[in-house]
């Protein structure tokens, strides 16, 4: 054999023996990086802020289009029901009442004039002395006349709301949050005028992502304080929850309803709520420490004894970025190797750097 050719082959079989990829033999002892498992105590406590809002609000606005000349409320106001709130310039629907007055009186009028004829009429035709034709109009124009008066009353009743329309009444007792018009405009029929707070329960209103409102359940007591004063403080449940988020910011509006709320919980006022979760279902976990075997998500559990790894399939019941939670396979104070997991081989030796925590 020439030196050449016996070099060539000695490359060659170099070249084999870097390409080895056999595992390495379960003897060996591998440094790895664990925790010890440790089931939690107790839930996450959770806090959002919010402001304080009347449970039932309403916006007061004319039905009728027209120049406001009076308004006699302001922001802060507390109402009675029945009390005028504004008025419209009622020139047009007082002459229209005027005009409807007026069709009535005429109306009743004819049907007098209408109910003599035909009295007359009846007589006459008893005793044989007019025709039946003239009895037949004068019954006619009886009937006309009664009809005629039934249409004036309706004028005059509608002359009468139209009127009434022109004055802006609360229908029940609360405060004035906010207002729409100031005298002078001309105002459209349905424009608010005044807002109220209706005299009642309050919410404290609060804005969730859609993660809070999964996590959260709706019979949960919420505890609610104010933000400049954490002594004044309430209790409350969840009594409303938005159906869509809000375009804008992708959050829920959240009420709930406050128990004997303080006087010093004014509308408007900031809040804070704050809840505590229940304690989550399994063991959390870092994602480093996660695997798969026969394609189910597994981990190595070392046994302390022997200082040897085994895997173990898991389920998940929730998966992020940074951590997982175990609902299934794992137990508290049992050891998961959280580095070098993708090295390791069933019943391998390991030696844990660090305590494991």
């Amino acid at each position: 054999m020439s030196t050449s050719r016996f070099a060539v082959l000695c490359i060659a079989a170099a070249l084999l023996a870097g390409c080895d990829d056999r595992p390495p033999s379960p003897t060996a002892v591998r440094p790895v990086r664990a925790i010890t498992v440790q089931q939690a105590t107790a839930g996450e406590p959770v806090s959002a802020t919010g402001h304080i809002s009347a449970q039932d609000q309403a916006s007061l606005a004319f039905r009728l289009d027209g120049r406001l000349i009076e308004r006699k409320v302001n922001v802060g106001d507390t109402v009675k029901p029945g009390q005028v709130i504004a008025r419209l310039e009622s020139q047009i629907q007082q002459n229209s009442l005027r005009q409807a007055q007026a069709n009535l009186s005429a109306a009743q009028g004819q049907l007098v004039q209408a109910r003599n004829t035909f009295a007359r009429q009846q007589n006459l035709l008893k005793d044989g002395f007019t025709p039946q034709s003239s009895y037949d109009q004068a019954q006619q124009a009886q009937q006309t006349a009664e009809a005629q008066m039934d249409a004036a009353k309706a004028q005059l009743r509608n002359a009468e709301e139209q009127l009434g329309y022109t004055q802006l009444v609360a229908d029940t007792a609360g405060t004035v949050t906010a207002k729409g018009a100031e005298p002078g405009e001309v105002v459209a029929a349905g424009r608010m005028i005044v807002e109220i707070a209706r005299q009642g329960g309050r919410d404290a209103v609060f804005d969730l992502p859609a993660l809070a409102l999964r996590t959260v359940p709706s019979d949960i007591v919420v505890d609610i304080a104010l933000s400049d004063d954490p002594t004044v403080k309430t209790t409350g449940h969840v009594r409303e929850v938005a159906p869509q988020a809000d375009p804008t910011t992708g959050t829920f509006q959240v009420k709930v309803g406050m128990d004997n709320p303080p006087t010093a919980m004014r509308l408007g006022a900031t809040v804070t709520g704050r809840i505590q979760l229940a304690t989550p279902p399994g063991v959390e976990i870092p994602a480093s420490a996660l695997t798969e075997t026969q394609g189910r998500p597994a981990v190595w559990v070392v046994d302390p004894a022997t200082k040897t790894v085994s895997l173990r399939a898991v389920e998940i019941v929730r998966h992020d970025p940074s951590s997982v939670v175990v609902s299934d396979g794992l137990g508290a104070g049992e050891v998961v190797v959280t580095a070098g997991v993708q090295a390791l081989r069933p019943s391998q030796k390991v030696r844990l750097l660090g305590s494991p925590q």
